[in-house]
């Protein structure tokens, strides 16, 4: 098993070539190349340097929230999920997984793994999603 521990290093104490591997990572994850040659061609590293670092480099992005997991039962009625999820993008909160049930009784159950934006706590995003019509129920599970 390859050794996990980690540190953080201040980008200017780092070889340019790290930098080179992240934007040829970033250059096929954003499709703006088509295969790793061009990859690595656009960012200016060589094949070499790219395969032995490709799995030990990232990027770090510190987020100022944790993860939360949303357990909610809407109504079985058409748009209710449409309209919880335009209230999530309103306050910039990125859905990351989503798991909905079956109805069952004229209500399905729905669990979210949301990365919340800014703009709200935790208990004024529940508030604005339980305001939502067809939303009967709406929680913080962890």
């Amino acid at each position: 098993m390859m050794d996990q521990e980690l540190i953080l290093v201040r980008k200017s104490a780092l070889p340019a070539v790290f930098e080179g591997v992240l934007a040829a990572k970033e250059y096929l994850a954003n499709h703006q190349a088509d295969n790793i040659s061009e990859a690595i061609r656009m960012a200016g590293i060589s094949r070499t340097a790219f395969y032995k670092y490709r799995d030990s480099v990232f990027r770090y992005q510190q987020s100022a929230a944790a993860p939360v997991n949303l357990s909610a039962v809407l109504s079985d009625k058409a748009g209710v999920f449409s309209a919880m999820t335009a209230v999530l993008c309103q306050n910039n909160a990125n859905i990351i997984t989503v798991n909905q049930g079956l109805p069952v009784d004229g209500s399905a159950t729905v669990s979210l793994t949301v990365q919340p934006g800014e703009t709200l706590s935790n208990e004024q995003l529940l508030a604005e999603l339980r305001a939502v019509d067809g939303v009967l129920a709406v929680k913080i599970i962890s």
